[in-house]
């Protein structure tokens, strides 16, 4: 983030709020930090020009929906999945060594997720 806002101009706290909306999308890494890729740079200048031609936040929104479309799809998928890894792994390591009752969830998380993910494409499109 600190990358992100010393290439932009735009601070840290303002980063954090943009992606907490889903203006941004980060990934996150091992030890939690969000991670920003090479894109986010435009991204974030894209939306602080809008905000220069007194766009509100929703219009900002629908405006990089329609020009970041599969890139934001593609990113929230990501991190969807890294949260999915991380809740599995929490509750392997809290179920131990029962491995069936493990599987038996992992399984119904993955589907849950996965309706999930496929609603919110459909409501993109």
């Amino acid at each position: 983030m600190g990358e992100l806002s010393k290439a932009t101009n735009v601070t840290k706290r303002t980063i954090d709020y943009y992606t907490n909306l889903g203006l941004l999308a980060a990934e996150r890494s091992p030890s939690n930090y969000r991670l920003y890729n090479e894109s986010a740079i435009d991204r974030l200048l894209f939306i602080e020009e809008c905000k220069q031609k007194q766009l509100s936040l929703t219009d900002i929104k629908k405006e990089l929906i329609d020009r970041y479309a599969e890139e934001i799809d593609v990113q929230e998928i990501r991190a969807k999945i890294q949260d999915i890894e991380q809740e599995v792994s929490t509750l392997i390591n809290q179920m131990g060594r029962d491995q069936e009752v493990v599987k038996k969830h992992i399984d119904s998380t993955r589907l849950i997720q996965s309706m999930q993910l496929l609603m919110l494409l459909l409501t993109k499109t």
